[in-house]
């Protein structure tokens, strides 16, 4: 090749690698933009039934369908975030509330992270042997779903109870580590059916073209499989991680663990009546958590970028 030619080559190359990232910062602008402006449309449609439906809220016969819409139940969105800056309490060097949420938001979200890590830990080894043996998903794959059943608030005293009998030597458990066993229940759901998808993603004709490159089972999956299940993984860890924050709010207020969310929404809860935008704080809080949490999955795809086109839904 000439270098005319060549240096043409070279310039195409890199309009097309310019006009690549291009569309992806535009995407990505227009997923910020339509994020925005779901918030916008929530806080539109939460002042304007404030404004237009009857205090008693709209009931049809003798079923409410709709809430109240007095200041009692519905705080004024701006009356909640000032509430967010004012102090907890009226003692005095009292923290201002957006700092106790804060601070219950960072224990929930530890919490939520190591049940986390061990859901995707279980998950991906079930996906896994699934993949491996196909009786194995038969007889897993059922019983995976029907845990989901399960309610929590019903699950989570017994783990606490469970967890509370295990001594070995020196070590005892916590009860931070039920609650983070909990989480990991409701995680581990969709990241072994994800990675289970992934795994058998792969077309046929490219299995038995490692096969008849001598490939074992292992290099088949460290060459094959797990790029292949990567565009699945991460939407599956995403949510697994959505569900950590669930399941970890859900079992602070069963198991009555202190300084989390979970136990600050009860708390607050009980408060509302004297002060009904100070409950929405923790609630905000909550919301800002999952965010977090299913964001921070991000950072593992920005590693995995090379295996993520065509990323599943």
């Amino acid at each position: 090749m000439t270098a005319a030619p060549r240096a043409s080559s070279e310039r195409s190359e890199t309009r097309r690698g310019n006009a690549g990232a291009g569309a992806a910062h535009r995407r990505a602008l227009s997923a910020w933009a339509w994020g925005l402006a779901g918030v916008v449309a929530v806080v539109l449609a939460w002042e304007a039934y404030k404004a237009l439906a009857p205090d008693d809220g709209v009931v049809i016969g003798d079923t409410r369908m709709l809430p109240r819409t007095t200041d009692l139940s519905m705080p004024h969105i701006w009356d909640m975030l000032v509430r967010l800056g004012e102090p907890v309490t009226r003692a005095d060097g009292a923290a201002p509330l957006w700092l106790e949420v804060a601070l219950a938001a960072l224990m929930t979200l530890g919490i939520a992270a190591a049940g986390w890590a061990l859901a995707a830990v279980v998950g991906f080894a079930l996906a896994l042997v699934m993949q491996r043996w196909r009786i194995a998903e038969w007889s897993l794959l059922p019983w995976i779903v029907l845990s989901q059943t399960v309610p929590l608030i019903a699950f989570a005293p017994i783990v606490r109870s469970w967890g509370s009998r295990i001594e070995i030597g020196a070590f005892e458990w916590q009860d931070w580590m039920s609650v983070a066993v909990i989480a990991s229940y409701l995680a581990f759901f969709p990241i072994a059916v994800g990675a289970l998808k992934g795994l058998q993603s792969p077309d046929r004709i490219h299995a038995e073209l490692m096969h008849t490159y001598a490939a074992g089972y292992w290099q088949t999956l460290r060459a094959l499989r797990l790029p292949a299940a990567v565009p699945y993984l991460l939407p599956a860890l995403r949510l697994g991680a959505a569900n950590a924050i669930i399941g970890a709010v859900v079992a602070e207020v069963s198991t009555g663990l202190q300084g989390g969310i979970g136990r600050l929404l009860i708390q607050f809860a009980g408060q509302a009546s004297g002060d009904p935008a100070k409950p929405w704080g923790p609630i905000f809080g909550a919301v800002v958590l999952g965010l977090v949490a299913a964001g921070s999955v991000a950072l593992l795809g920005v590693l995995l970028k090379n295996y993520r086109r065509g990323e599943a839904t």
